[in-house]
């Protein structure tokens, strides 16, 4: 489902973001441009992010997201 239709980024997108490092809006913002134009999608980036952070939370301590 998109969550940014403004870049067009999915929620499948920002569940990857963690295995990659992505570990904050703040670093999602840069990397995806999530939330960088309307700003309508960032509560919700932010709560799949989270989500995902929590599954992947062995990789993102590898990358001292934690």
């Amino acid at each position: 489902m998109y969550v940014c239709i403004c870049h067009g980024i999915t929620d499948k997108d920002i569940q990857e973001a963690p295995k990659q490092g992505i570990c904050s809006m703040k670093m999602l913002r840069e990397s995806m441009q999530v939330g960088n134009q309307c700003g309508c999608c960032q509560d919700y980036a932010n709560q799949i992010l989270q989500e995902a952070i929590n599954v992947n939370s062995d990789t993102c301590r590898n990358f001292s997201c934690q």
